[in-house]
C-alpha cells in the first residue's frame, strides 16, 4: 500500500472564491511524469449529516430543491459546519434548524471524503436517538419540507433510487449494514438503541 504522493505541484493560483469555497488551479507533474493542470475545490465547511431515529423506529427526511442539479431532493438532515467549531454541536444545530428535533444520544458513524477527485470536502455522519420535538428554525434561504417515515422505508427509498444525495445514501446504507450485522439493534422502544461498534 503506497502512501507516497506521486504528484508534484509546480505552481498554484486562486481562480475563484466565495464564503463557502475556493477554486484553485495547480500546474503539476502527474504520476506518469507529464506536465498538466489540476483544478481543486476547497470547502470552507465540513459536510455534516445525521440519521435521527425516534422511539417508534421512524426517521426524518428533509426535502428541498437543489439548485445545482435542478432537482427536488429528499435527504437526511444535513448541512455545513464550521471547521473551527465542534462538529457535533454544528450537526446538533442543523438538526434543530431543519426538523425542530434535539437528541440525548449521538454516535459518529462515518467519516467520508466527497468527490475526492476534484475536492477536499470532508463529511461526518451521525446517528441520533432519544429525540425531543421543538420548533424547526430553517435558514431564510431554505424552503424545506419534512417527512417522518419508518427507517426501513427510508432505506428502501435509497434502493429504489428516490434518495440520491451522497451523505443520505451512504448513511442509510451504513445503518442498514449495521442492522444486518446486528451491530445496531432497534428494540421495540428505540430510545433503548443498542450499539456494538
Amino acid at each position: 500500500m503506497k502512501a507516497e504522493n506521486p504528484w508534484r505541484t509546480l505552481s498554484t493560483r486562486l481562480v475563484y472564491e466565495n464564503p463557502w469555497i475556493t477554486v484553485r488551479e495547480d500546474e503539476v507533474i502527474d504520476p506518469g511524469g507529464q506536465p498538466g493542470i489540476y483544478g481543486v475545490i476547497h470547502y470552507k465547511n465540513l459536510a455534516l449529516g445525521v440519521i435521527p431515529i425516534d422511539a417508534e423506529g421512524y426517521t426524518y427526511l428533509v426535502g428541498q430543491y437543489r439548485y445545482p442539479l435542478g432537482l427536488y431532493s429528499w435527504e437526511i438532515p444535513e448541512g455545513g459546519g464550521a471547521i473551527t467549531k465542534d462538529p457535533l454541536s454544528e450537526i446538533q444545530r442543523e438538526l434543530l434548524e431543519e426538523t425542530g428535533l434535539t437528541a440525548l444520544n449521538w454516535k459518529l458513524l462515518l467519516r467520508m471524503h466527497l468527490s475526492n477527485s476534484v475536492s477536499d470536502e470532508t463529511a461526518l455522519l451521525y446517528l441520533a436517538w432519544n429525540l425531543q420535538q421543538a420548533a424547526a428554525r430553517p435558514d431564510s434561504n431554505e424552503a424545506l419540507e419534512q417527512l417522518r417515515l419508518p427507517l426501513a422505508e427510508a432505506i428502501e427509498w435509497v434502493h429504489a433510487g428516490k434518495i440520491t444525495d451522497s451523505l443520505s445514501v451512504a448513511g442509510l446504507l451504513y445503518v442498514e449494514s449495521l442492522l444486518h450485522r446486528k451491530a445496531l439493534i432497534l428494540p421495540s422502544k428505540c430510545s433503548d438503541i443498542e450499539l456494538s461498534f
